[in-house]
Parts: structure tokens; C-alpha cells; sequence
């Protein structure tokens, strides 16, 4: 009640920012960020031609090469397969004391009920959560689904832009290109691939287990404070 009254004495102008201030606040610094990634990495591209005697190249096309293509698309694909393993990961398995956990005892789809579907949907549920068919199958696993999508997708513009890079630094030193294929087989793309992983797993693992033992005061993604080191799925 308190929030929705401190809402409501907020202008309509700031209330869309106050309602969407951590989506507009991560949008924004995503883009200050590329933006930072692309000048820092077309100095740096330009560097690596001037100590191969080659020309340097200007900041359209390096924006536009499959270097700066194939960066991008490493990182992005090993976010989203985070996102991807963890969403369908803590369907079934629970840590106790985790607040990015599910409760112990809800392991698993869990009910019609608890889940609000068919039957059970409320007035203000999306109309494909009450319908007993297909669509309710569907978007009940359509967030894996986008995630999962998303990540083959962009782990196959790195296979490609990664594929074009490679080839280009074969050709520098006068060696034969290789094929898509053979790229995939190759130790450079498993190397840039396997490094996101690694990261990603390791920075999951270490938020499920340290949410155990530390807080952070207000925010959902910690346990109340003084919540106890054994509870659950509580979260601040």
C-alpha cells in the first residue's frame, strides 16, 4: 500500500521512469557500453594493422567487420545461455538457504494452482495462461524457449563472424582460409567459446551459493537481513 500511494503522488512523466528505472537504467548503460567496446576496439583493431605494416581503417568499418562482430556475439551468446541453464535448471534443482532458489518442497512444474493456469487463472492473468490447450503449453516454457532461441541464434552470428575473422588473420599470414565448418572444429572458436562459459557458470554458482551467507540490503536478489542462513526462496 505504501508504494502504490508514493506512486501515486508521483508526476505521470516520473512515474514511467520510476516504474521502468532498472530497465531504462541497464538499456541505457548497455548501449554507453557498446558504444565504449566499439571505440576502444577499433583503436585497438587499428594498433594490431599499424605492427602488420597494413592501413588503419576507419570507425564504420570497423563497426561493420566481422572483429567487432564476432566480440559482440561471444559475449552475448554465453549471457544468454546463462540465462537459458539457470531458468530451466532451478525448475527441478534447489539450494537450501539460496534465496535463487525455489523452496525445497516446490521442486519441480508444480501445480495448476500455484502456477495459476487453466482453472486457476485470475482475471488479470495473460489469456494463453487460462486456455487449456497448445498456448498454454507454449508460453508456459516461453521464457526458456526466448533465452534458449536467443542464444543459438547469436552463438551462430559468432560461428559465422568468427569464421570471417579467422579467415582474415589466415590471409595476413599468407595462409589458406578454412571453411565454416572447420571453423567449428577449430581450437580458436572453442577458446572463445569455452572462456564465456566457464565465466558464466562460475558467476551462477557463486550468486547461489554467497546469497546463502551475505545480504544486500533491499534488494530482491538477497534475503531479508536478519533472514536465517537455512531459509529459502526468501527474498528482501
Amino acid at each position: 500500500m505504501t508504494s502504490g500511494k508514493a506512486s501515486g503522488r508521483i508526476g505521470r512523466p516520473g512515474r514511467f521512469w520510476h516504474d521502468n528505472g532498472l530497465g531504462l537504467a541497464f538499456g541505457t548503460a548497455f548501449l554507453i557500453v557498446l558504444v565504449a567496446q566499439a571505440f576502444a576496439g577499433h583503436a585497438d583493431y587499428n594498433n594490431q594493422l599499424l605492427g602488420d605494416g597494413m592501413a588503419q581503417i576507419g570507425f564504420g568499418d570497423y563497426i561493420t567487420s566481422s572483429d567487432f562482430g564476432v566480440d559482440v556475439m561471444e559475449n552475448w551468446q554465453s549471457e544468454y545461455l546463462q540465462f537459458f541453464l539457470y531458468i530451466f535448471a532451478t525448475v527441478w534443482l534447489v539450494q537450501r538457504g539460496s534465496p535463487e532458489s525455489k523452496e525445497l518442497h516446490k521442486a519441480g512444474r508444480e501445480s495448476d494452482e500455484d502456477q495459476m493456469v487453466g482453472e486457476h487463472a485470475r482475471e488479470d492473468s495473460p489469456s494463453w495462461a487460462a486456455d487449456r490447450g497448445w498456448r498454454q503449453g507454449a508460453y508456459a516454457r516461453s521464457l526458456g524457449l526466448v533465452m534458449g532461441l536467443i542464444f543459438l541464434l547469436s552463438w551462430l552470428a559468432q560461428s559465422i563472424t568468427g569464421t570471417a575473422a579467422y579467415n582474415e588473420q589466415q590471409l595476413r599470414q599468407l595462409q589458406a582460409p578454412t571453411s565454416w565448418a572447420e571453423y567449428l572444429l577449430s581450437s580458436d572458436f572453442w577458446n572463445r567459446t569455452l572462456q564465456n562459459w566457464q565465466s558464466e557458470l562460475l558467476a551462477i554458482g557463486s550468486m547461489v551459493i554467497l546469497s546463502i551467507y551475505l545480504r544486500q540490503r533491499g534488494s530482491p536478489e538477497s534475503k531479508p537481513v536478519g533472514a536465517g542462513h537455512d531459509d529459502t526462496g526468501v527474498e528482501g
